[in-house]
């Protein structure tokens, strides 16, 4: 069971403050009053929140309780305030969401803003899901019931830790970006700006939640880069949501993390592209019919360099107009095998510079592979693909002799379901329902 409490507002800041003191007394105790002022029949509650009234410098990564002894705690609000609190903006777009608006862009406090907890079976105990924000002012009210029914109402008040400047771990980018319509095959990718050592603690922080309930997991790429990827393909036309409860979290090495963000995105229709570079056809299917059957012209293999990757990619960006340099896949522009050209309407589908595009001077297409590793169309059939392409569209590419490694780009579904998940410094997969994330965000409160 989870009881909602509703923060005010977004803590501002760094690590904490070297040597804060972690004060974990009671905040109040006693036993529920009868509310009409005579002498309760029940026996006496006993109620302890930890951390304790009127404690600082308390570490944010330690969980939160309400402890009932004798009695069942029914419901707890918890307001963060933080002093000086100001717009936050959004670390991919730039654009200011409000004072409490978790970069959701609706106004009012953001779902990734909310400290929800959990009760335990016997009703006694309620525990913190998430860790708080640092530098925050923090109010803590439940409500306790007694044996008799009768409930009364504790109250505690304490602050977090102070932020200490130049260790903040704050989320430097994210694809795809809030209000971003994406294919079946979109990942998510997270990008922070500082590494992170404790990567189970941040795993866990970061929650996704899908209309149409998915199998999925955190994988990292690197120190500062988690990727999400689900172990199927989404359901269409449906909509997720990321909360990244960042705030609080102890990345590592003192850094902590310092605000909480929220993406939401939607899952568009169904379509997938084959190319097969042997009968030089490029063939889209959308919500399973084949909807186009294009000639094609791929990689000419004379070079490594000019083969196109065979193998599972999704598309990751595209542009009306784009200059392709050879120079930028390691053939200089002046050697003979060298070109710089400007082309139309292109795809990008890896990061070794390979995109559908426009080529109106290739007379061979359908016929014969003559391009430098991209796939040649006519300039009509490459608009149509421009145009009705999204982010996170699976293209796939049979019948060359140069596999696509997973980490080019984004062929991160060349990996078994097995593979990806061994990535994960958790090893759970994590259901996208809306249950929570496999493991604990907290740190020890010994530590």
């Amino acid at each position: 069971m989870k009881l909602t409490a509703k923060p005010t507002a977004r803590g501002v800041g760094a690590g904490l403050a070297a040597g804060a003191a972690l004060v974990l007394a009671s905040a109040c105790t006693g036993s529920t009053a009868d509310p009409s002022g005579s002498e309760s029949a029940a026996d006496p509650v006993d109620v302890v929140i930890t951390p304790g009234d009127g404690a600082t410098g308390v570490r944010p990564d330690v969980p939160l309780t309400v402890e009932a002894d004798g009695g069942k705690v029914t419901d707890v609000q918890v307001v963060q305030e933080v002093p000086g609190g100001t717009a936050s903006e959004d670390a991919q777009t730039g654009e200011e969401t409000g004072e409490d608006g978790g970069g959701d862009g609706e106004g009012g406090a953001s779902e990734a803003d909310t400290v929800t907890g959990t009760l335990s079976d016997d009703g006694a105990t309620w525990t913190s899901d998430w860790n708080l924000v640092p530098g925050g002012d923090v109010t803590v009210e439940a409500v306790v019931e007694n044996a008799a029914g009768e409930e009364q109402e504790y109250t505690a008040q304490f602050s977090t830790a102070a932020a200490e400047q130049g260790n903040a771990l704050e989320l430097e980018s994210n694809f795809p970006t809030s209000g971003d319509t994406v294919g079946v095959g979109m990942p998510v990718i997270v990008n922070f700006d500082l590494p992170v050592e404790n990567k189970s603690r941040v795993e866990n922080s970061m929650e996704v939640v899908s209309e149409e309930p998915n199998e999925g997991s955190w994988a990292w790429l690197d120190d500062q880069t988690a990727v999400f990827r689900p172990k199927e393909y989404w359901k269409p036309n449906q909509k997720v949501a990321v909360n990244m409860r960042l705030a609080g979290v102890d990345a590592g090495g003192g850094t902590y993390g310092v605000e909480n963000h929220r993406l939401e995105f939607e899952v568009g229709r169904d379509q997938r592209t084959t190319i097969d570079a042997q009968s030089h056809r490029m063939v889209v299917e959308r919500d399973g019919e084949e909807i186009k059957d294009f000639p094609t012209s791929v990689g000419k293999a004379n070079t490594r360099a000019y083969t196109t990757t065979s193998g599972n990619h999704l598309t990751m960006e595209k542009y009306a107009n784009l200059v392709m340099d050879s120079s930028t896949v390691g053939v200089p522009v002046d050697s003979p095998e060298g070109y710089k050209l400007d082309v139309d309407y292109a795809v990008r589908f890896s990061n070794s510079g390979e995109f559908t595009h426009a080529a109106p001077w290739n007379g061979s297409l359908g016929e014969a592979n003559l391009s430098h590793g991209c796939p040649n169309m006519a300039t009509s059939d490459a608009k149509w693909f421009y145009e009705n392409s999204y982010m996170g569209d699976p293209l796939e590419v049979t019948g060359t002799d140069r596999q696509v490694e997973w980490d080019n780009g984004w062929s991160y579904w060349e990996l078994s379901w097995e593979d990806w998940l061994a990535k994960s410094e958790t090893g759970e997969p994590d259901t996208t329902d809306d249950t929570g994330t496999p493991g604990s965000v907290h740190g020890d409160p010994q530590e």
